[in-house]
């Protein structure tokens, strides 16, 4: 696998090279200085171009950055509506496993960029000077954020009424309707309260990067290990322990997080729990 160094001077190299890209930046984690470096971060690349169809009308200019075994031009799908407007992205990865996500942003929308980003950018080359005031890439966007009782009861609504779906569809034996409702949903908000708690003990200073990726570092061991037993989704009485323990996961950091502000922790976890019990042995 080619070197962080090599890629940088390759990418930057090639942009140097060529009048039509006036400005090149680096986005996501290879700019956040808290996220230890690996072979497997991708390289965030935006080239700002002054006419974007002369690249779209020919990908051999993408070879000189190797011999891919993989692209996808998201834009260009029909499948999958694109979702960035004027710009046009190609997500490569290459022989050497080195994987390189290249957008292409019309020159006139530089402004608009730097409005939009979520603070993770790095400027690499700016040919024009256009860019005044360079700030050093921060994380901060992703930082836990203190719940309000709003949002602290918006949680908890969610996490039980979509429970309910996960029973109704173990109870229809629709197995995959339940799993995709733990997964998509439930689950998820018992990770966000699991971070709202994590914060609320050190403090909103950090992230737990993306998807809760680096939530194990903060969790006692024996709620990691039953965090992780509740992805055992091959059966149905697997399903039903692993909505359980989200339930017993949920309901303990639920309640760190109502003691800690003085939140009011809502009633029905009762309810629900008992109505599970109910349909589970119908």
């Amino acid at each position: 696998m080619r070197t962080e160094q090599e890629m940088m001077n390759l990418l930057i190299g090639f942009a140097a090279a060529d009048d039509r890209i006036r400005l090149v930046t680096l986005e996501g984690s290879r700019t956040n200085r808290n996220i230890p470096r690996d072979d497997f971060q991708d390289y965030d690349i935006s080239y700002f171009v002054t006419d974007m169809e002369s690249f779209k009308a020919d990908d051999a200019w993408l070879y000189a950055f190797g011999k891919r075994i993989m692209m996808q031009k998201p834009e260009d799908m029909e499948l999958f509506p694109p979702e960035l407007g004027n710009w046009f992205s190609y997500l490569m990865l290459f022989e050497d496993g080195t994987k390189v996500d290249l957008t292409l942003i019309p020159l006139e929308e530089v402004e608009e960029y730097f409005e939009k980003s979520d603070g993770l950018v790095q400027l690499l080359l700016d040919k024009d000077s256009r860019v005044k005031d360079e700030s050093t890439a921060s994380d901060r966007q992703y930082w836990i954020k203190k719940p309000t009782a709003r949002e602290f009861d918006d949680c908890c609504n969610e996490f039980w009424m979509v429970s309910t779906y996960v029973v109704k569809g173990l109870a229809r034996r629709e197995i995959l309707f339940a799993i995709d409702h733990l997964h998509q949903i439930a689950r998820p908000n018992l990770l966000r309260m699991m971070a709202w708690s994590i914060g609320e003990e050190r403090g909103y200073t950090f992230s737990i990067g993306k998807n809760y990726k680096f939530i194990d570092r903060y969790l006692p061991e024996e709620d990691w290990d039953k965090l992780l037993s509740t992805f055992s989704q091959n059966g149905y009485p697997e399903m039903w322990q692993s909505l359980f323990t989200c339930y017993q996961l949920f309901r303990k950091y639920a309640k760190a997080v109502s003691d800690s502000f003085g939140y009011s922790y809502p009633d029905y976890d009762r309810a629900i729990t008992e109505y599970t019990e109910r349909i589970r042995f119908f």
